[in-house]
C-alpha cells in the first residue's frame, strides 16, 4: 500500500516530516535521520521496481491492430503513473523518538510531535472505478460464451457439410445430371424451374435489386 495522499498528488512532506522540519528549527541536526531514511527509500523503491506486475508484451499481443495507437498511449499514461507511485515509499519512515527525546531540553515536545505524527491517517481515496470495471468484465463473459456457443453451433453446421461435401463424387467425374441431383438449390432445371439465359438471378421475370427490395421494406413502415 502507498500513502493515498501521495498516489493522489498531493505534497505531504510538511505533514508527514513536520516533526523533523520542527526539530531543524530547534537547532537540533536530523543529518542522520534524513541518511536513514534516504537509504530505506531507496531500498523500498529498489525492491518494489524489481516486481514485474504486468505483462505489456502479452498484452500487445492480443491488441488489434487499430488499436494499437490507443494501447500505446495507456501504457506511457501507466509507466508515468507507476514511476510517481515508486518515487515514493510505501509506508512512512520510522522515527527515533528516544534519540530525539536524549537531544531536546523541552520537556513534553518530542511527545507532543511524537502523538501528532502517530495519530495522522491519511483517508484512502475510495475506489469508484472497480465496480464498473467488474460490471464490464461480466457482461464481456456473457458475450464470450454466447460467442463461443455460436461458434461451435458453426462448427458443427461446418462439419455436416465437410462430410457431405467428402461423401460426393469428385467434381471432376460429375456429369450435369450429378450435380444436379448433389445441388438441386445452385443447378439449372429447364424443366421444373426454366429461366432466361444468360441464367442470372439480374435476367429472371419478378428480379428485384435489394435496393428495390430495401426501399419497399422502408416504404411498409
Amino acid at each position: 500500500m502507498v500513502w493515498p495522499m501521495i498516489e493522489s498528488g498531493l505534497n505531504t512532506s510538511k505533514y508527514v516530516l513536520q516533526p523533523w522540519y520542527s526539530l531543524r528549527l530547534l537547532g537540533i541536526s536530523t543529518s542522520c535521520g534524513h541518511t536513514r531514511t534516504q537509504s530505506f527509500l531507496c531500498r523500498m523503491a529498489a525492491r518494489r521496481i524489481a516486481q514485474s506486475s504486468i505483462n505489456w508484451s502479452a498484452l500487445a499481443e492480443r491488441v488489434p491492430a487499430n488499436q494499437k495507437s490507443s494501447f500505446g498511449a495507456f501504457k506511457t499514461k501507466s509507466d508515468i503513473y507507476v514511476r510517481a507511485v515508486l518515487a515514493n515509499p510505501e509506508c512512512p519512515p520510522q522515527i527515533d523518538w528516544a534519540n530525539y527525546k536524549k537531544l531536546i531540553p523541552v520537556a513534553g515536545l518530542v511527545d507532543t510531535f511524537q502523538k501528532q505524527y502517530d495519530a495522522l491517517k491519511v483517508p484512502y481515496p475510495q475506489d469508484k472505478v472497480s465496480p464498473q470495471v467488474d460490471a464490464e468484465i461480466k457482461a464481456s463473459q456473457s458475450e464470450i460464451d454466447a460467442y463461443k456457443k455460436a461458434s461451435e453451433q458453426r462448427i458443427q453446421n461446418y462439419q455436416k457439410e465437410i462430410a457431405h461435401l467428402k461423401s460426393l463424387l469428385p467434381y471432376d467425374q460429375m456429369t450435369m445430371e450429378d450435380y444436379r441431383d448433389a445441388f438441386p438449390e445452385n443447378s439449372l432445371d429447364p424443366i421444373n424451374k426454366p429461366t432466361f439465359w444468360p441464367h442470372t438471378p439480374e435476367e429472371q421475370v419478378g428480379y428485384k435489386s435489394k435496393e428495390q427490395l430495401d426501399a419497399e421494406a422502408q416504404g411498409h413502415h
